[in-house]
């Protein structure tokens, strides 16, 4: 490791550096939570697209989710120097040594951060409004969609390079057994969470018509 971890940002005509987007979010807070993240080499070009359903989480897990999929992107990438724009102001500055990690959730999260932070050679963070990072909050939010079995809220458009870029396989429907005439009907187990007292699934579909057991866990 050289110099200062948690500089201020370097001029941007340093040579080396890898930018990543990333951000997170929970629907309910906690609720149905992803995250999505952008990284662009240092030509400026997209080298990859991250994104990945967390299950029920807070939105802070879910930024934390988002910077450890990036540092590792860049572990296993060999992209030296990075840096990282999230609008997370509490994770950035928690990252910067600013603020306090209090929370025994993001404690392991912000260690194990700060642990892959060292392998690379240079690592800064800043912080940019909401604005700043959109097409990192497009991809969180496809990925929680993904998780809760809705299409995508914005048409994805995505090249054969970027999706063999990501780390992460997207999340599939669990198809439904059917029984064949006069056979015992077949028992499936889904996740799923309970809001304005509706059940939402994690994952799969069900057919009109079915009955079902809800278990409380």
């Amino acid at each position: 490791m050289t110099g200062n971890l948690f500089d201020a940002p370097s001029s941007s005509t340093d040579e080396g550096w890898f930018t990543a987007h990333c951000d997170g979010g929970s629907r309910g807070n906690p609720g149905p939570s992803g995250y999505g993240a952008v990284i662009e080499g240092p030509d400026g070009i997209v080298a990859a697209s991250l994104s990945n359903f967390l299950g029920i989480q807070t939105n802070n897990y879910a930024e934390y989710s988002g910077l450890l999929a990036v540092l590792q992107w860049a572990i296993e990438n060999g992209a030296r120097r990075l840096r990282v724009v999230s609008d997370s102001e509490l994770m950035v500055k928690q990252m910067q040594g600013k603020y306090k990690v209090a929370s025994p959730v993001l404690k392991p999260l912000y260690e194990e951060a700060r642990k892959r932070s060292r392998q690379l050679e240079r690592f800064e963070m800043r912080h940019t409004l909401r604005g700043g990072n959109k097409e990192a909050d497009r991809l969180a939010n496809e990925a929680m969609d993904r998780g809760m079995g809705r299409a995508p809220s914005q048409p994805v458009s995505e090249s054969a390079s970027q999706r063999a870029a990501r780390p992460y396989g997207k999340l599939e429907s669990t198809p439904i057994p059917i029984a064949a005439p006069g056979a015992k009907p077949v028992r499936q187990v889904l996740e799923g969470y309970v809001k304005g007292g509706v059940v939402h699934l994690l994952e799969g579909e069900l057919p009109e018509g079915i009955f079902v057991k809800v278990v409380r866990e």
